[in-house]
């Protein structure tokens, strides 16, 4: 259909549309820059803004001390250096005035208003498939019919309404955080009720307090909050933004939260009291939002035993400022990680309750019954009032976005029906079945859980960019394809196992709405790493988009942008930076160094009961072990560890961290034993220590510490092979008894034609061409198919029933599958682990890939049955908050 036909059409509805390339809803911060972006790339375009002014988010909250909370010197667009010296902040975390004051000078420093229709409300957006466009309707002026139809609605623009009966009947005053009058609220010497703590309420509180003659406040859950400690910008920051502005701004884009702070890589449990409680002190001294939530440790925000740590120096901060301990107590969070919901800044916040006209009311305890004609009635007391403000927060993320008007996709199709268990995007931009439509900062983006400023431009840039590149190369539509749509889901729930946000309910997972399905809803995965998969998409020929053109033109690159676990693809992407020459290409003596040097810088592994160093005889030697016991009484059931290292590498220390965790999950005692290695002692010599090790701890478990009787086996890699080659050994030769045998990632065959091996062959540092050095050094392709190098040609009938664990994107994966299949086909009692997205080291690098968390969880669990003991969690506890927060454990 013509865009004359199109008009014809939009004018017998209301008037003749307005025909532009680009229609853009909303003028706060994406809007103003959406519009700059694509007048510069030559579109027409035009912003549709209910209200009557600029601002978005800082238009309508005007309520009593509403300030950003990420410093302003980082809160601020950055696309022009002359903006950015041309205008001066007058705070550390500006005032509401001053922000709309900034984004008002914006909009005449680039002329954006001509193109703005404020006062004007979108009533439905519909896709014409056959004129490949978007036709609006408004409910001021004309419709807008455009090519591209661009969300930039923020994500906290849809205020949530009251849950409470009785609101129409109050006759006082009734007021909404997020909808405030202009004008502003006279509440000197006024009986006032605040309900809600979050972020707008813990920021008005103290200002009203000031104003009303008595304030009661209204607690469901407490939130934490960090005092601001306002006044100028920090001289050291601004130092640095002016030493190296370009600098500066790069650092930020490529952080995880969008300010550029370093990634911390100290570990709670390598500090002493003395130096957490520091760190935690000149953290809580600087009134610096995202310094609290990155900088103390670097297991904070994904492990609950660091984060805990947090919590009580916080709730330390509240004793000490809250007088009366019963207020103080009910303050005090206690459902949530730190961090997991967003805290707030304050100013005086807990303070204000020390004061004799202030009430906190726990609704925990006290929940509200009804709202009055004159006030609000709990279940135990009624408190008269004149006014009530509500600070109940918003439909976050999605509900800005449904809330503005229908919008029909193709073939008819509702976002909201589309959305109804959730919404599904890709990159958090686009929605399959919905050509042409984009979102800034939308469900599945970094968004508000970064430093918004930041994604808002990397978002609109990376959508203007796109639209331009598609008007040049003779596109017309461009639209996700489902597998990628799909795949980015995956992404974001493996995402969603890197913190401890899925521990509480929150706006973030859209619990605060009732009726609304939960779930994640920002990315969790970090704004650089976000920003280099948005780059990625790009340069391998936008994949996981259709673009289509005239007479039938179309590209479809199809496919999923990342299939890694994300810390995985981070560990790898480190890897690369570091341009680490082939390990087979430094030798044996220099592969050993350079393994013992990288493990140095790791972390030994959280705290255990007892470590222990001994040497055990062999044929012709003594091999050194490690005693790994855990903190409880023992004897306890014994398992014979063998460390990986394609038999070249390594010793009974190397897979430390990895022993300590499984020693704190299982309840069991570890002995690492380190075998003979090659080139030095080429096969049998790793396979035969390997048995005789097993044997001699079998024997001499009780002096060891453990519980006589049998014994586990475990292994990783080439230490999964030994471990495997033991219990066919131990079965042919008479025993020792084995109860059980753990195989990670195990070497099992000579064979290097499985899809695994070409699949894998490089990228994900275990390498073919490694693999193929290991097993030169190791034993001559004469005896590989001797089943103690190659367990899978030998017998596996009888064996210890087993736990097979394997990557994805690991070359030893296919092999490792046959090896269980195999054990399975015969009788032998197995449990596989397929783990999706990760590599070859993955569950060996307990201190960096979180997302193994539950892998090692599962072979624990099996250690213990294969030992004969109760699970650690009994049935139906998994439920419980809990488990939850035990199983986030790392």
């Amino acid at each position: 259909m013509s865009d004359a036909m199109v008009a014809t059409r939009a004018s017998e509805e209301r008037g003749t549309a307005q025909q532009v390339d680009v229609a853009v809803v909303g003028a706060g911060f994406s809007g103003l820059y959406l519009l700059h972006r694509l007048r510069k790339a030559g579109f027409s375009a035009v912003a549709l803004e209910e209200a009557g002014d600029v601002g978005g988010t800082w238009y309508w909250n005007r309520y009593p001390g509403a300030r950003c909370d990420i410093q302003t010197i980082d809160y601020s667009y950055t696309f022009d250096p002359e903006l950015e010296t041309a205008w001066t902040w007058s705070e550390k975390y500006a005032t509401q005035p001053e922000i709309l004051r900034y984004l008002g000078f914006v909009a005449d420093r680039y002329d954006l208003r001509r193109d703005i229709r404020f006062k004007t409300k979108v009533t439905e957006a519909r896709w014409d498939e056959k004129a490949e466009r978007w036709l609006i309707t408004t409910d001021n002026g004309p419709p807008v019919s455009c090519r591209h139809y661009i969300m930039a609605t923020g994500c906290l623009s849809a205020p949530k309404p009251p849950e409470i009966e009785g609101v129409k009947e109050f006759k006082g005053e009734v007021y909404f955080t997020g909808r405030w009058p202009h004008g502003g609220v006279d509440l000197k010497g006024k009986r006032v009720a605040v309900i809600g703590t979050g972020s707008s309420a813990i920021q008005s509180i103290p200002l009203i307090a000031e104003q009303a003659a008595h304030l009661t406040v209204f607690q469901r859950t407490p939130n934490f909050a960090l005092p601001a400690h306002n006044g100028p910008a920090p001289s050291d920051r601004m130092s640095l933004l002016k030493s190296d502005r370009a600098a500066y701004r790069e650092q930020a884009r490529q952080s995880m939260a969008g300010v550029p702070y370093p990634q911390q890589t100290v570990v709670s449990w390598q500090l002493s009291d003395a130096e957490r409680r520091e760190r935690f002190e000149r953290a809580w001294a600087a009134g610096d939002l995202v310094h609290i939530l990155t900088q103390l440790w670097a297991d904070q925000a994904v492990d609950v035993d660091g984060n805990k740590i947090v919590q009580d120096l916080i709730r330390e901060k509240i004793r000490a400022a809250v007088r009366d301990p019963e207020t103080a107590a009910a303050l005090m969070p206690d459902d949530h990680p730190f961090g997991a919901k967003r805290p707030c800044l304050d100013t005086n916040y807990y303070a204000t309750y020390n004061r004799p006209n202030v009430t906190l009311v726990n609704l925990r305890q006290e929940p509200i019954k009804a709202i009055t004609a004159s006030g609000i009635s709990t279940s135990s007391r009624s408190f008269d009032l004149d006014v009530i403000v509500f600070a109940t927060g918003f439909d976050a993320m999605t509900g800005a976005i449904r809330a503005v008007h229908p919008i029909t996709g193709r073939d008819g199709r509702s976002l909201t029906d589309v959305w109804a268990q959730g919404p599904q995007t890709y990159l958090g931009l686009t929605v399959e079945g919905f050509p042409n439509f984009f979102m800034i900062t939308g469900p599945g983006s970094p968004s508000v859980l970064s430093n918004m400023a930041v994604s808002i431009e990397q978002h609109v840039d990376w959508v203007v960019d796109r639209l331009a590149a598609l008007r040049d190369a003779g596109f017309t539509t461009i639209e996700p394809t489902e597998t990628a749509q799909a795949g980015w889901s995956r992404h974001m729930a493996d995402c969603s196992m890197l913190t401890l946000h899925r521990l509480a309910n929150t706006w973030y997972t859209g619990a605060n709405v009732p009726g609304k399905v939960q779930g994640l809803m920002p990315y969790t995965g970090g704004v650089g790493p976000y920003r280099s998969i948005c780059d990625e998409v790009v340069s391998r020929g936008m994949l996981g988009f259709k673009l289509t053109g005239p007479d039938g033109a179309t590209q479809c690159n199809d496919g999923e942008v990342v299939r890694l676990q994300p810390d995985v693809r981070l560990v790898l992407n480190l890897l690369a930076t570091l341009n680490l020459p082939p390990i087979e290409s430094m030798g044996a003596e220099g592969a050993r160094a350079f393994v013992n040097e990288f493990n140095k810088s790791r972390p030994a592994g959280r705290p255990i009961g007892d470590i222990a160093d001994g040497t055990l005889p062999v044929a012709g030697a003594a091999l050194p072990y490690r005693v790994y016991k855990p903190a409880t009484p023992g004897p306890h059931p014994v398992v014979v560890y063998f460390h990986g290292g394609g038999w070249v590498l390594g010793d009974e220390q190397s897979d430390e961290p990895f022993c300590r965790d499984m020693v704190r999950r299982t309840g069991m005692m570890f002995v690492s034993v380190g075998y003979r290695h090659a080139p030095e002692h080429r096969f049998p010599t790793a396979a035969e220590d390997g048995y005789a090790a097993t044997r001699w701890v079998a024997e001499h478990a009780s002096e060891l510490g453990g519980r006589p009787g049998p014994v586990l086996v475990a292994g990783w890699s080439a230490g999964g092979n030994v471990a495997a080659v033991t219990c066919q050994l131990a079965r042919d030769r008479g025993g020792p008894e084995i109860a059980g045998q753990l195989l990670i990632c195990p070497v099992t065959d000579c064979s290097f034609d499985r899809p695994s091996y070409n699949d894998n062959a490089t990228g994900y540092f275990l390498t073919r061409s490694l693999m193929f050095w290991f097993w030169d050094l190791y034993c001559s392709p004469a005896d590989r198919t001797d089943p103690r190098v190659s367990p899978l040609r030998g017998k596996v009938e009888r064996l210890p029933p087993a736990f097979v664990a394997t990557c994805e994107f690991d070359p030893l994966r296919d092999e490792g599958v046959a090896y269980a299949e195999a054990m399975s086909a015969a009788g032998v009692p197995v449990e596989q682990l397929k783990a999706h997205g990760h590599f070859h080291s993955s569950f060996t690098m307990v201190d960096v890939v979180i997302t193994s968390v539950s892998g090692r969880m599962q072979m624990a669990e099996a250690l213990r049955r294969f030992a004969g003991l109760p699970p650690k969690v009994s049935v139906g506890d998994e439920d419980s908050p809990g488990f939850k927060i035990a199983a986030a454990a790392s």
